[in-house]
């Protein structure tokens, strides 16, 4: 049987047991940027036009684009041709042409340098079908917050079409190899516009943002030994949690960000404990022969999800958040890891190893139905978006390292392509206060 303490440290858990070594990968362009491409065809997709933003082409950003791309990515929206048209978000447009095109809805809009060097973005939305304005917001950014201001206005259209709150402008954390040198990447949802955390000589893994979207838990190899740190995002500041005898790993808020859950072997074999968010004495949770690992804490915080190999081999498991007795809950595969929960509770996301492959299954927990929903063989690092409706995941896809994204039924796949080089670990960040 595989040493289970070896996990993230060596890969022997990981899709890279499969395609390649931890850290024997090319190299990624320093400003990681990607582009959005996706595939797939939903059952139900509204369909939308996004006209060109008046204004936008003397911008460095083309709003309408990327607020489509954020559209078409969630998997409930379809894109409707609108170029060339000229409209902003001024005057009421004739909605006959776009309701004989087939649109649902239309977004116009315009950008304007401002006299201080700012950038205002307006837009208006107008629901085709029924002939009604259905409201607009308008923004003062600087060059730099031009795709926020996007995500933004998509957040907006999504909300207003589906009922539901938009995730576009939240943020995803993921770690790559460039060379010899690690990165800890903050970008946006789209992977875009991706800015480093923290560059070291040894491996970052195991990012993990705290509910509130302040702080990165992480592990590092700095001291050649795995640690763990929480790290402000907005400054930059970090400080030490877990540097206790052997291997200290795979850190997991509280829903409160009062506490971590944790792996550490500093009394012997792979276990989980919980220690203060500010660090100090941990707490154990498990007493078992085996290995634990890979602690989550559901989103009510009375629930702690894990993987474990007490049984034989890998499979997930949940127990009290305050510890007692564990009960398996996967029972499909012989070889389940990486659990993800959806922020409502109903979905757990993990890989499973098919065949020698890795790929990403969902179950619904109530009726315990699982689904395989990609193509791909090698996937790693689940996350769910914070509305639940897409998960976040590395991949390798046509020979190359990928971010993706999916919907839970695996009908629209976006994949947000680097160019070249190892990605992985990706995790999605909160709703942004």
């Amino acid at each position: 049987m595989e040493r289970l303490t070896s996990m993230k440290e060596t890969g022997l858990w990981r899709r890279r047991q499969v395609v390649g070594s931890l850290l024997g990968a090319a190299a990624l362009p320093a400003l990681a940027q990607f582009r959005v491409e996706v595939t797939g065809v939903g059952l139900t997709q509204l369909p939308i036009a996004v006209a060109p933003f008046r204004g936008e082409g003397q911008a460095p950003q083309k709003i309408a684009a990327i607020v489509q791309a954020d559209l078409e990515r969630s998997g409930q929206f379809r894109a409707i041709d609108a170029a060339g048209a000229a409209l902003d978000e001024s005057s009421r447009p004739d909605l006959t042409p776009w309701r004989q095109k087939g649109a649902d809805s239309l977004a116009a809009g315009s950008v304007a340098r401002l006299a201080d060097g700012r950038w205002d973005v307006r837009f208006r939305l107008w629901d085709v079908v029924r002939g009604q304005d259905l409201g607009g917001q308008s923004y003062a950014v600087t060059t730099g917050d031009l795709r926020l201001a996007a995500h933004r206005i998509a957040d907006y259209i999504y909300e207003k079409l589906t009922g539901e709150k938009g995730i576009f402008s939240t943020r995803i954390a993921y770690v790559t190899k460039a060379g010899n040198r690690y990165n800890l990447w903050v970008a946006d949802s789209d992977g875009e516009n991706a800015q480093s955390a923290l560059a070291s000589a040894e491996p970052i893994i195991s990012p993990a943002w705290s509910a509130n979207g302040a702080h990165l838990a992480y592990v590092s190899f700095e001291s050649r030994k795995p640690v763990v740190y929480v790290h402000e995002v907005a400054s930059g500041k970090r400080r030490l949690i877990a540097n206790f005898r052997g291997s200290n790993s795979a850190p997991a808020w509280s829903p409160d960000g009062r506490t971590l859950a944790v792996t550490l072997s500093r009394d012997g074999g792979s276990q989980l404990y919980t220690i203060d968010a500010n660090g100090g004495e941990p707490r154990r949770l498990t007493q078992s022969s085996g290995i634990d690992t890979e602690p989550l804490y559901a989103p009510d915080g009375r629930t702690i999800y894990f993987v474990s190999d007490r049984g034989g081999a890998p499979q997930i498991y949940r127990m009290p958040a305050g510890g007692g007795n564990p009960e398996r809950i996967t029972f499909t595969g012989g070889y389940n890891i990486s659990p993800t929960v959806s922020p409502d509770g109903r979905w757990l996301a993990y890989i499973s190893r098919i065949g020698g492959a890795f790929k990403l299954q969902v179950m619904e927990l109530g009726s315990g139905t699982v689904h395989s929903i990609t193509d791909t063989n090698a996937d790693e690092s689940p996350s769910f978006a914070p509305n639940g409706r897409l998960i976040v995941y590395a991949t390798r896809q046509n020979g190359r390292e990928a971010l993706m994204t999916t919907t839970l039924d695996g009908k629209i796949k976006a994949r947000l392509a680097g160019q070249g080089g190892d990605i992985r670990e990706p995790d999605w960040g909160p709703f942004q206060k």
